[in-house]
């Protein structure tokens, strides 16, 4: 008890001497209190007026409140019982990426819109403005479940976020906008390949609710559909752009709407004359060669008529290669098949002409007992080496042709005659009258019929093909 008593003494003589220290202290609290509560006051200012002048945040504090989205069930239509909600659509087709004849699709890209009224989503307004959200308000109210019939794949455009709004006006009509990628089927028709045209269409439709319940049509009839002046494909011009409407029936939910986008596709056919049809052309052009190529040249003949037969092969199965396998014949099978047709009939000509020559000459070597004098035996020697035809006349007219030459060179060094050049002009006219004898003896009669029948009989199917497809 002694030991505390001092101690209070001493704590009270202690705080009476050093008065100055704790009010010192106790200001200085005070006047970070102050300073504290001041600048939460004026934290509290800045942010009211920025409430004030920023009515994005405003409304969306209380687009819930405002909308009244808690207070209904969305999961129903609107109108549930009564009347089908109508819905109107408007499509603005942004490109047409690919056509694929292998896949039968086509992948289109475009901005899908539908109108409707809601009236729960109506909303008190003095302005009679309308509010727009993104994607995170589409999940909390109802929105027609539209889809693409016949679609392979498709999806909605994500970057840098989905591509999707929503636009509510204050009498609840809203306005549901998105970005999408489709591929859906194309049902072509390749019989008139590659002279053809092909109409395509994408159809929309919804899933869940019929003609009872949900009524699709065009917001604003034929120019509901808008496309961008610059679509172009590389292998098609695209004609035209149509929107129609009809009602289609499962038998086990009902009838529904349906819409459809059609569009006409007519092939660019310079692509195709440059890569099948003028190869073909010159390959059968080729082929009639052999008909002026001497008929005992039986490699120059037989190699020529194979290469184009090869060639011709090539052609059909690059074709081929690029195209569905369809169980019908299409317009380029047609031409490239007659024109395989005339190649392969070229080499079967060449074939019954020499068949032909030698059972002529196998007939006379049985009545005289030797070869006619055009065609002896050195000339077969020498055509089975180097596959050319030579005549033994036409060496020797050759070879004296040559000595007489030789002569006639050192009697016009020595003598210096006019007439030397004379008698050298008229033996070579001789000698070229002599082969030309030769080459129309050697020629068969099939040889020269065929030098006109074919060439004529291309020609006529030529413009019966380009007159029936074109």
């Amino acid at each position: 008890m002694i030991l505390a008593s001092q101690l209070v003494f001493l704590t009270c003589i202690w705080i009476t001497l050093t008065p100055d220290v704790f009010a010192a202290s106790e200001i200085k609290k005070s006047y970070q209190r102050c300073s504290a509560s001041v600048k939460r006051a004026r934290e509290s200012k800045q942010e009211t007026r920025m409430r004030n002048n920023d009515s994005t945040k405003a409304w969306l504090l209380k687009y819930k409140q405002l909308l009244h989205i808690e207070d209904h069930d969305f999961a129903m239509r609107p109108g549930f019982g009564g009347s089908p909600v109508p819905v109107g659509i408007d499509v603005q087709i942004e490109s047409l990426d690919s056509i694929s004849e292998v896949n039968m699709d086509f992948t289109m890209t475009f901005y899908l819109r539908h109108y409707w009224k809601d009236e729960r989503l109506s909303f008190p307004s003095t302005t009679n403005k309308s509010m727009t959200f993104d994607h995170r308000l589409i999940k909390k109210i109802w929105v027609p479940d539209i889809f693409f019939v016949h679609s392979k794949r498709s999806f909605i455009h994500d970057t840098t976020v989905e591509n999707i709004m929503l636009r509510v006006y204050p009498d609840g009509n809203v306005l549901f906008s998105l970005r999408i990628t489709v591929s859906a089927m194309c049902f072509m028709d390749f019989s008139r390949f590659p002279l053809d045209t092909q109409n395509c269409s994408l159809e929309l439709e919804s899933y869940a609710y019929t003609e009872e319940d949900l009524m699709l049509y065009w917001k604003h009839g034929n120019k509901s559909l808008n496309t961008d002046e610059h679509i172009s494909l590389s292998q098609f011009f695209v004609e035209e752009f149509s929107a129609s409407s009809g009602f289609a029936f499962y038998s086990s939910t009902g009838w529904y709407n349906r819409l459809f986008i059609s569009f006409v596709l007519r092939r660019h056919i310079f692509f195709f004359v440059l890569q099948t049809y003028f190869p073909a052309m010159l390959m059968v052009m080729l082929s009639w060669v052999s008909f002026w190529i001497d008929r005992r040249a039986v490699p120059a003949r037989v190699s020529l008529g194979i290469t184009t037969v090869l060639t011709m092969s090539t052609i059909i199965s690059g074709m081929s290669a690029s195209m569905p396998q369809v169980s019908y014949i299409k317009a380029v099978d047609v031409y490239l098949w007659v024109s395989s047709l005339f190649v392969f009939l070229s080499v079967i000509e060449y074939a019954a002409v020499n068949y032909l020559t030698t059972v002529e000459e196998w007939k006379q070597f049985k009545k005289t007992g030797k070869i006619s004098g055009m065609y002896n035996i050195d000339t077969f020697q020498a055509m089975a080496f180097d596959g050319c035809y030579h005549d033994s006349k036409t060496e020797m007219d050759q070879t004296s042709f040559s000595l007489h030459s030789e002569e006639d060179a050192m009697r016009g060094r020595s003598t210096g005659s006019p007439s030397t050049d004379t008698s050298q002009i008229k033996r070579r006219q001789s000698l070229g009258g002599h082969i030309g004898t030769i080459i129309l003896e050697n020629n068969h009669v099939i040889d020269t019929y065929s030098r006109i029948l074919f060439p004529t009989v291309y020609i006529a199917f030529n413009l019966f093909y380009w007159g029936v497809y074109v």
